[in-house]
This record gives structure tokens, C-alpha cells and sequence, in this order.
């Protein structure tokens, strides 16, 4: 064991020494067992004054079997109390702990009566404390009080500081309660002491009340405005969030030195007062010429850190440079942190890089940086680095580092620091834990994970909120919710962050239900008026369309929180209301809230969605001035847009503008081209995508499937419910529920229904899909059993449900039944009727021919008619050729919609089925002064995978001649069958010369499709609009003639022709 002991005690001497010896003196050098010398001092010559007291090595090791001093000494010289001092000292500089090396010279003390040095008793003190023998240290302490002597105040200055050297607080606060009892006045060096231990352990060590206790000495004593006192004291008061206090106390002082301002700055900038700490350092401590010191710099730039003033920081960067800090430790540690902090990662690393004694501080500041800004590869790196620099990493390093793990799923690596950890004692420490459990979870290995959280200590909620979001992310609500309840039973409290994991997880799985009762449980907690858990409250109101309840929650807030405002504006783009989407982003600027980009892509969404092109190009610009130009999902959003207004080029620019595309970048452009109609653009860009191998997900799937049921191209729809199938999404209920509409869409209600019986789970969707399905296939029967089927299976039917079922009951003239629907609506349901439902029932009273009834109907509304409640009764009115109540319904129509041309041509269409020949021309007429263009007829059929488009009497098919002859001899058949024009049709205008130009677009679409489709496959065909009732009857006698089936889906619904009949049963 090494030690220290005088040089004087070595081989030679100073020239001085020599000088006053006449006798040289010797030395006797003998081996021991371990290699050490023990060097006996064999002169006379030594004097006390002349022995200059240096230190060097020396070996201490096995003093059991020889002595530390010869008591036999060579010319009768004895070593004396200063011989001692120095060995006592060597011990004690050694850190000596030998309790053989302590007893002996404390035996040889006794032996040649040093013992009543107090000096030398003091080494001997603070020698036992140096090797824990506090019982003996006391003991010696005590003897001395006996002694007539006495203990001298720089005895109990000796023993408090020894004992404070080693921490023992207990110990120096009962001494110093001794010192009181005995009436033993303090000196400064021992009050200062007594304050330094109160300070350990964050200083709450020790009570309020017995620090006021301690100050009120201190001021009793006279050392109130001591520096050496009052320094730690400013600390303890800062530790203990006595600010005031300490602020009195640095106030008082007189003179101040740089200790004291650090401590004041430190304090202040540890209790939140940073700006004070700052201020403090910018204007008082140079006005009062304090000299600055590495400490205090260090100490106001990690106030800059804290409240994120970094461009004063930076100007302190500079001022360390003038000062010759920029190389001090503290400096550059505090430098990274800034940096690091404010991501400007090169500037920290460059601090780093030239700071030339590195700790572990700096590369724990470096590494929490780097980990938290993602550059997760460079952490580990630098890790490495640290190893190699003989550093240990601490724990906050350590938990930085699986951090960086965890970020990039880097599981191999994180077990490794997980065993680093359980080597380095750190396994138990709460950052580490959390740490550990956040990379299994993150690393999507919950099992470990799960028997991880089991190992650890059950009373840090931070854990158990870490397996809430773990489930949560798994969406297995169950398990979060028991999770929650044993946290609850075991007594934990949960914290702000906890009620936010179980409601994510309600939010992403839509219980709702479960989200109330957790409601209910953050109210009885206090956390009602927290923000972060009222944001997530909001968010999930919002979200599943309890905006009311959303709304309440977001007035009620003390606090401008920019994650509450996003959640309202995104949960009313989301329901489709836009105006408050947009009235509340106004607002939220008004008040000085800076958007982020979620909330400027929502916004743009919300103007996409009124189609409000002006004020979105607005918007985006304000979002590029908030330096969202390249934003990924504000691009996305700028796509739907232009698309939505119907600006497909513009939204091409801006798809292409956007550098990282990623899915949601094709499925915005998908599904914008998909809602605005343009289904063939949409179709093709799903095939872009496949080609540029961007992988789909389930909203490009239904996407692409909702466009190819627009087009009724059941091909296209086929070979993408292939893709689906392939990539596991034909599992999914959103995927089926897309594909029964498309089968049905495409006039496949077998394949619907095929579809619809495969699925494993169904929710209201499904249902609704199918139900319409059926209804416009005029499968009514089937509609409403299916119907009574989803109410068995206790699933709640909602508006879109009951427009399915009225439809069913319009097309197969169920009046009572549609009525008694109609009624249970509100009665049984809770559901309050929308205008498409009055729609429907005006439809279904007017097809039955009870026009008189429906015009009461409408006469008694709950809410006002709108054009397609006359439009539908005007319509019925022709079927029925009532011209009164017709003309009724078209002068409401013109009111409300003056530039529709399809209320001129109903109108003109009630007078031809009447032979009001006169009045059909002045509706043409009036259709002409006013500038309405009637839109034209269009038929579309796909043969050999090419769409062919027909319009009435379309003579620009490349095989017009050859379709016309075709089409002149199926007339002449189905004549001879006992078909006969319908003279007061549309199509047999009777002010028309040529009549191939009245051929309606369906018959020259079908005429193709007959000539060339195979015999085995049906012919389907599109029409935008109503099919007539002469090319009703013709297509019936077509399907006869060529024994085939001709499925025909108009603006209003399919029908199925085969054997010179039709699934409608003519009652359409």
C-alpha cells in the first residue's frame, strides 16, 4: 500500500542539512517480502527546523511482523511529535486503510506521551475517520475532553472537518449539537462545515426549519456576512427552493467573491429563475467588477440551455473565447449542452472536438444530443470512443444511448448496453429502467418487454406507462385496461402521462365508451385541467366525431396549447366541417398561435374540401413563410386540393414538386382523382405506383377499388382484389367492405354477396354496402331480410343504413313498408331524418303513383325541401303524366335551380309523355335564352380491355357504319317480336329529320357489345343518365333476341335484362 512519507526520511539530504551535521549520517536499507524498502533513519543530526516537510512515496504494506519506527534507535536518538505528524499524514494521504498502521503509531503516541498535542491528536482523529473507525475517532475525542486540557475549538474544527470530508452528516450535526451544549462558540471554518453537510444529498438532509435554525446561528455568531459561510448557505437555502432566502443572504453580503455569485446564478437558474440568473450575470456581476471565472460562465449558459436562449448563448461563446475559456471543461460542457439543445449538432461536436480533457460530462452531453436528434449511429460511435478514452458512462449516458437504440430498432445492440448496465450496478436506476423497457417496446419485442416490466420495481409509474403504450401500440385495449386496474389496486397514483397512453389506445381502436370511464377517472384524479391530457381527451372526442363534447373541453382551457387546437381543427376536417375547420385556423392566428404543419395541411384540407382553391394557395403560402416549403405532408394536402377543384394539372406540379414521396403522397393524388370523379387518372396512377415499387396500403387499396367501381370496370377491380388478396389485406374489413361495393357497382351482386359471406368480421359499413348493393340491383326482398339480419346481430343501422333499405322499398313499390321505415327512424332508432330520407320517401309515394300524397308529404316536411326533393316528385309526375302537381315541383325547381339543365329536360319530358308538344318547345326554348347547356347523353362498355365512349347518334366510332346496320336489323327483329316505339319518348323527336341522330347511347353501346363480345360473356353498360322508358322496353326485347344478359346501371341504378324481361319488374 502506498504512502506518503517526509522527503528527509529518504537516502539523502539537503545541502542545508549537511551543513549543520558533523556527522554524516547513514542509512540501513532492508528488503521485505513484497519488494518494498523500509528505510531506518541511523543519524543524529536531524533537527525538527531543519526537516523541510515534502512528501513522497512510500511503501506501507505488512506492518505486522516489523515496526513502523525502530524503538531501539541508533545513537540514542528519538523521533518526535513532528515525526509522527508526518507519518500520521502519510495515511491519511495515502488513503491508507490499515487499521495495524493507524493503532500502532497511535500506540507509539501514547508510548512517548505525544497524546496531549492537539495537533497531532487531530491527524490521529482524522486518520480513524479516513478508515471508518468513527468509534475510535469519537473515543480519542472524548478522552480529550477529559484531559485537563480540554478540547481546543481547532480540535472540534478538526473532527467536524473530517467527518464532513467523509460525508457523515449525522455524525457533524450531533458534534456540532454537542458544541452548542457545551457552550463552545464556532469559527467560520466550522460553520461552514456544518453547512456544506446540510447541502448533501440535494440538501434535504435536513428540514426548513432547522436550516432557519442554523442561519439564525450563523447571524448570532457574527458570520452572516462571511463569505466562507455564506456561500454554501446561499446553496443550501437554493436546494431547498428557498430562493427569497438565499437572494437575502447574497444581498447581505459585503464583499463577494466568485463562489458566491456562481452559487447565486446556480441557485436561481435551478429553481426556474433562469432569466434572473442570466440578468444577474449580464448586468450586476460586471458592474460590480466581479472577475469572471470558468464556473459562472458555465453557469449562465446552462441557464441559456434551459430556457432556450441561444443566440445570447452564442455571444457567450464568444466571450469564453476572449476570456481563455473556450478550452475550460465546465465552458465546453455547457457549450454542447447549448448546442446540442438548440440542434445545431455541428457546433457541438465541433466544442467537443477541441475541448482537450474530456469527461464523462462531455461525452454524456454529446450523446444525449446526438440520440435525441436521431443521428443514433454517431451516439454509438461515440460511445465507443469513450470505452476507448477509459471513461465509464454513467447511467444518464447509458439511457441516452438505448434511447439511440431504440430509435433505430438497433435490439442487438441495446442487449448488449442492457448487460453493460446489470454489470455497472445501474440496473435498478429508474432512468435505466425506463430506458430498457421503451427499446423492448419500441423494438416491437413486447414478450421481453412484458417479463422485463415483471423484474422491475413496481412503484415507478413511469414503467407502467411505458407498457400502456406498448399495448397501445399493439392495439390490445384489453390488456391496457387490465394493466390500468392492477396499477390501481397496487396503489400507484397515475400521472399526466398515463391517462394519455390508454386514451391513444381507446382513440386508435375507437372505444369510445372505455375513453368516458377513463374520463371519469381523470376527473376524480384532478387531471381534468391538465393540458397534455385534455389535448388527448380532445383529440379523441374529436376524432370519433363528439365534437360537441371536443369543444367544451377545448373552451374550457386556460392555455394556448398548439396540440388542442390542432386536434379541433383536425377533427373537423376530418367530419367534414370545414367552415369551423377554417373559422377556428383563422382564430388560432388571431391570437398570435404559430401553426406547425399539421395544422396548416389540415387547414389546406379543410379548404379542399369546400373546394376554397383561392384561400388554400393562401395558406400554403403562409405555411412556406413558416419554412414548410418541402413539408411532405403539406405537399400531400396541396395534391388533394387542386384535385378536389378540379385543377389535375396542378395537382400533377405539385405531387412531382414533392422530393420524398411516400405513400400517403400517392394515395393523396389517388384518392383526390378518385372523389373528384377523374377514376381513370386515378386507376392509372395506382398503376404508376405499383411500377415505381412504392408499397401499397389499405387506403391505396381502397382507393384504386372505390375508382374501378366508378368505372364498373370489374376487370381492373378483379386484378386488384388480387393484390389485396396477395398482401394479406383481404383480412381486413375495410378492404372487403370496398370490394362489395365494387362487385356491386359493377353489376356482380353475386360476387357482393359472395364476398360479404366470406367475412370474418362485419361492422355497419359492411352491412350498408351490401344492403345498397341489393337495392340497386332492385333486390328488395334481399335488402330488407338483410336488413332484419344486422339488427339481429345487434348492429345499430345509422342514416346511410336507411337509405339503402327506403331505396329497396322505392324500387319494389313496398309503400306501407317504406313508410313504417321512414317512422321507426326517430321512434326506434334515435335517428333524426336527412333530406336524402324525405327524398327517398317522396320517391317511394310517387313510383306507386300517390303523387297527391307525396306533395302532402312534402307540404308537411320538418325541414325545407331542396331541389332534389322536387326534382325526384317532377320526375315521378312524368312516369305518372300528372301535369299539375309536375308543374308544381318544376316551378320550385327553377327557383332553386335555375342553371340545371336536367330540370329543363324533365320538364320538356312531362310535356312529350303528355303530347303537350307546344309546351315541351317553350321548355327547350326557355333551356335556350338562358344559357343552359343540357348535358350530353354518354354510354360507356369495355371491350378487349379498351373503354369505348358513345354519345346519341354518335357517328365518330371507327365501326359507326358497321354498328348502325347492326343495330337496323336488331329494330327489325325486335319489331317483329312486337316491339313499337314509345312515341311521346325523348328519343322520338318529332321536329328531327334524321333519325340515326336520336339513337340513344346505351342501344349503339349495346349494338357494339354484341357484335363483339363473346356469346358466353353479359354486356354491361354505363349511362350518366336515366335510362328511358323506350330504350327500357327495347333493351328487353335485344336481351330476348340474343339470348343474352345486358346489364344496364343508369344515374339511378342497375338493371339486369335477360329473356325479354327485367330485374326492375318495370316498376322504376
Amino acid at each position: 500500500m502506498v504512502s506518503i512519507v517526509p522527503a528527509a526520511l529518504r537516502g539523502s539530504l539537503s545541502n542545508c542539512l549537511l551543513n549543520q551535521s558533523s556527522r554524516k549520517p547513514t542509512f540501513n536499507f532492508h528488503q521485505n517480502n513484497s519488494g518494498g524498502v523500509v528505510r531506518r533513519i541511523t543519524s543524529a543530526c536531524i533537527s525538527n527546523a531543519a526537516i523541510s516537510p515534502v512528501y513522497v512515496e512510500y511503501d506501507f504494506e505488512d506492518y505486522q511482523n516489523r515496526e513502523i519506527l525502530p524503538t531501539k534507535v541508533e545513537y540514542a536518538i528519538h523521533p518526535n511529535y513532528q515525526t509522527y505528524l508526518w507519518l500520521l499524514q502519510g495515511c491519511i494521504n495515502s488513503n491508507s486503510e490499515s487499521l495495524m498502521d493507524v493503532s500502532k503509531l497511535h500506540g507509539l503516541i501514547l508510548k512517548l506521551g505525544f497524546n496531549a498535542d492537539n495537533e497531532l491528536c487531530g491527524r490521529l482523529m482524522e486518520s480513524y475517520i479516513g478508515i471508518s473507525r468513527l468509534n475510535d475517532a469519537m473515543k480519542l475525542f472524548d478522552d480529550m475532553q477529559r484531559c485537563s486540557f480540554g478540547a481546543s475549538l481547532s480540535l472540534w474544527s478538526e473532527i467536524i472537518a473530517s467527518f464532513a470530508k467523509k460525508k457523515f452528516s449525522s455524525q457533524v450535526l450531533g458534534l456540532f449539537k454537542r458544541m452548542l451544549v457545551e457552550d463552545v462558540v464556532p469559527d467560520e471554518y466550522i460553520l461552514a462545515n456544518i453547512v456544506k453537510v446540510c447541502s448533501e444529498g440535494g440538501g434535504r438532509s435536513v428540514g426548513i426549519r432547522s436550516i432557519e435554525q442554523l442561519h439564525a446561528k450563523v447571524i448570532q455568531y457574527g458570520f452572516n456576512v462571511d463569505p466562507m459561510v455564506c456561500n454554501p448557505l446561499i446553496g443550501l437555502y437554493a436546494k431547498n427552493k428557498l430562493v427569497h432566502s438565499a437572494k437575502r443572504v447574497f444581498e447581505e453580503l459585503c464583499l463577494k467573491d466568485s463562489v458566491s455569485w456562481v452559487a447565486m446564478m446556480s441557485g436561481l437558474s435551478e429553481n426556474g429563475y433562469e432569466e434572473e440568473s442570466i440578468l444577474l450575470f449580464c448586468h450586476e456581476f460586471h458592474n460590480y467588477g466581479a472577475v469572471p471565472t470558468p464556473y459562472a460562465l458555465s453557469s449562465v449558459l446552462s441557464a441559456c440551455s434551459k430556457i432556450e436562449w441561444f443566440n445570447l448563448g452564442e455571444d457567450l461563446h464568444a466571450l469564453a473565447f476572449k476570456w481563455g475559456f473556450a478550452s475550460d471543461t465546465y465552458v465546453s460542457n455547457a457549450l454542447i449542452t447549448l448546442y446540442s439543445r438548440l440542434g445545431d449538432l455541428t457546433s457541438a461536436e465541433l466544442v467537443f472536438k477541441n475541448l482537450n480533457c474530456k469527461d464523462s460530462v462531455s461525452y454524456n452531453s454529446l450523446i444525449s444530443g446526438l440520440a435525441q436528434y436521431g443521428y443514433c449511429n454517431r451516439a454509438l460511435q461515440l460511445f465507443e470512443k469513450m470505452q476507448d478514452d477509459c471513461l465509464k458512462p454513467d447511467c444518464v449516458t447509458v439511457a441516452s444511448l438505448l434511447n439511440a437504440c431504440a430509435a433505430i430498432t438497433a435490439l442487438g445492440k441495446g442487449r448488449q448496453l442492457h448487460s453493460y448496465a446489470m454489470k455497472a450496478g445501474f440496473y435498478f436506476d429508474m432512468i435505466i429502467e425506463g430506458s430498457l423497457l421503451d427499446l423492448y417496446v419500441k423494438c416491437s419485442d413486447i414478450e421481453t418487454a412484458h417479463e422485463y416490466f415483471i423484474t422491475t420495481e413496481k412503484n415507478n409509474v413511469v414503467l407502467w406507462n411505458v407498457m400502456l403504450v406498448a399495448y397501445g401500440h399493439m392495439g390490445n385495449l384489453s390488456e391496457s385496461c387490465k394493466l390500468f386496474c392492477q396499477m390501481r389496486i397496487k396503489g400507484l397514483e397515475p400521472n399526466q402521462y398515463t391517462y394519455p397512453s390508454i386514451l391513444r389506445t381507446c382513440t386508435s381502436v375507437g372505444a369510445v365508451d372505455i375513453g368516458e370511464q377513463i374520463h371519469t377517472q381523470v376527473i376524480k384524479t384532478g387531471f381534468q385541467f391538465n393540458v397534455y391530457v385534455c389535448s388527448v381527451l380532445i383529440d379523441m372526442y374529436a376524432k370519433h366525431g363528439h365534437l360537441d363534447t371536443a369543444q367544451k373541453f377545448f373552451t374550457r382551457l386556460n392555455e394556448d396549447d398548439l396540440v388542442s387546437w390542432t386536434a379541433m381543427i383536425a377533427g373537423y376536417t376530418q367530419h367534414d366541417m370545414y367552415a369551423d375547420a377554417l373559422k377556428l385556423f383563422v382564430e388560432m392566428q388571431n391570437q398570435g398561435i404559430q401553426p406547425d404543419n399539421i395544422v396548416f395541411s389540415n387547414a389546406i384540407s379543410a379548404c379542399a374540401g369546400i373546394q376554397a382553391l383561392n384561400q388554400g394557395r393562401q395558406i400554403h403560402a403562409q405555411s412556406c413563410a413558416f419554412g414548410y416549403s418541402d413539408d411532405i405532408s403539406i405537399g400531400n394536402a396541396l395534391v388533394n386540393l387542386y384535385v378536389r377543384c378540379g385543377k389535375v394539372q396542378d395537382a400533377y406540379l405539385a405531387f412531382e414538386k414533392n422530393v420524398a414521396k411516400d405513400n400517403i403522397s400517392w394515395n393523396s393524388l389517388i384518392s383526390g382523382l378518385a372523389q373528384s370523379g377523374h377514376f381513370d387518372e386515378a386507376l392509372q396512377i395506382f398503376v404508376q405506383m405499383n411500377q415505381a415499387a412504392i408499397e401499397a396500403n389499405l387506403f391505396t387499396y381502397g382507393s384504386a377499388i372505390s375508382a374501378a367501381a366508378n368505372t364498373a370496370n370489374v376487370k381492373n377491380g378483379k386484378q386488384i382484389h388480387a393484390k389485396v388478396f396477395k398482401t394479406g389485406y383481404d383480412l381486413e374489413t375495410e378492404a372487403s367492405n370496398a370490394l362489395i361495393t365494387l362487385y356491386a357497382k359493377c353489376g356482380c351482386i353475386d360476387d357482393a354477396k359472395k364476398e360479404f359471406s366470406n367475412m370474418i368480421e362485419r361492422n355497419e359499413i359492411t352491412w350498408n354496402a351490401m344492403i345498397t348493393g341489393y337495392s340497386q340491383h332492385g333486390c328488395g326482398k334481399e335488402a330488407l331480410e338483410l336488413f332484419e339480419e344486422m339488427k339481429g346481430h345487434d348492429v345499430k343501422p345509422n342514416h346511410v343504413t336507411f337509405v339503402g333499405v327506403l331505396s329497396a322499398c322505392s324500387h319494389v313499390g313496398l309503400v306501407e313498408k317504406g313508410l313504417h321505415y321512414f317512422e321507426s327512424m326517430r321512434k326506434d332508432h334515435g335517428l333524426e331524418p336527412k333530406i336524402e330520407h324525405y327524398v327517398c320517401v317522396v320517391d317511394i309515394l310517387g313510383r306507386a303513383g300517390f303523387l297527391s300524397r307525396a306533395k302532402r308529404f312534402i307540404e308537411e316536411m320538418a325541414i325545407e325541401p331542396d331541389a332534389m326533393v322536387w326534382r325526384t316528385l317532377l320526375s315521378t309526375s312524368t312516369v305518372h303524366k300528372n301535369i299539375e302537381i309536375g308543374e308544381l315541383a318544376a316551378r320550385h325547381l327553377l327557383e332553386l335551380e335555375p342553371q340545371d339543365s336536367a330540370t329543363y329536360i324533365l320538364i320538356s319530358n312531362m310535356y312529350a309523355a303528355n303530347k303537350r308538344w307546344i309546351f315541351r318547345d317553350k321548355a327547350r326554348k326557355m333551356m335556350k335564352d338562358r344559357g343552359v347547356k343540357k348535358e350530353p347523353g354518354r354510354s360507356w362498355i369495355e371491350v378487349k380491355n379498351t373503354i369505348h365512349a358513345f354519345y346519341v347518334g354518335d357517328q365518330l366510332h371507327p365501326l359507326a357504319d358497321k354498328i348502325y346496320e347492326f343495330l337496323d336489323g336488331l329494330n327489325d327483329r325486335a319489331a317483329e317480336m312486337g316491339y313499337m316505339k314509345d312515341q311521346c319518348s325523348p328519343s322520338n323527336d318529332r321536329g328531327q329529320k334524321n333519325s340515326s341522330l336520336l339513337v340513344h347511347s346505351e342501344r349503339l353501346a349495346i349494338a357494339f357489345g354484341l357484335l363483339n363480345l363473346s356469346n358466353t360473356m353479359p354486356i354491361l353498360v354505363l349511362k350518366n343518365l336515366r335510362v328511358c322508358n323506350d330504350c327500357h322496353d327495347w333493351i328487353k326485347y335485344v336481351s330476348k333476341i340474343s339470348k343474352r344478359t345486358i346489364v344496364v346501371r343508369d344515374a339511378y341504378r342497375f338493371h339486369h335484362f335477360e329473356g325479354g324481361s327485367c330485374s326492375c319488374r318495370d316498376y322504376w
